[in-house]
């Protein structure tokens, strides 16, 4: 699937702000307003002002309706939801080249709020991966004990895991072991 920078870094946005979400072991990432300010920094978010507890509760917000897209039952229910969130945002498409990168288009407008930021840029990079037909590449990890979202952009559509150096490690491990434990236990009877 080819994506350019701005819709790369906008689905980049949205699984980073759905995997802030209290999970398992893991606790909320996005419980206070310096934990905003440090997700703003991390994603590189341009144009964001002095962030306020408003603030927090609206991203939080935002990463709920983008959960419900990655849980959406079929492209129609998805591009409701989508369409809902693009048009709440706001979104105003603007041609910039900032921060050293060439021409691209911010969908939110001038002085949104950080809310609305994430809402049109990454309503709208869901936007071009449903019309793309690769609703689908949005899952969620396969690790029974990991929910954490993920974009697959593997060529052949085949990533299961958020990361394959710690669940999808985690579960070939196990896996051989409970096969070692059984072929073991084979040879005890013998």
């Amino acid at each position: 699937m080819q994506l350019n920078h701005d819709t790369r870094c906008a689905l980049d946005q949205a699984v980073g702000l759905l995997n802030t979400v209290a999970d398992g072991d893991r606790d909320d990432s996005l419980a206070s307003v310096a934990d905003l300010a440090e997700f703003v920094e991390r994603h590189s978010l341009s144009d964001v002002g002095p962030l306020t507890a408003e603030d927090l509760e609206a991203v939080r917000t935002v990463r709920e309706r983008f959960a419900q897209v990655f849980e959406a039952e079929d492209a129609r229910s998805a591009a409701r939801l989508i369409n809902a969130l693009v048009a709440e945002a706001g979104t105003t498409p603007q041609l910039t080249d900032h921060d050293g990168y060439d021409w691209h288009v911010h969908y939110f407008a001038p002085g949104s709020s950080v809310a609305q930021h994430l809402a049109a840029d990454g309503g709208m990079a869901l936007a071009f991966v449903l019309v793309s037909g690769e609703r689908d590449r949005l899952r969620r990890c396969s690790a029974p004990d990991c929910r954490r979202a993920f974009v697959d952009l593997s060529r052949n559509r085949s990533r299961r895991y958020c990361d394959s150096r710690t669940c999808g490690n985690r579960l070939h491990v196990a896996a051989y072991r409970a096969r070692q434990r059984g072929s073991a236990g084979a040879t005890a009877r013998s």
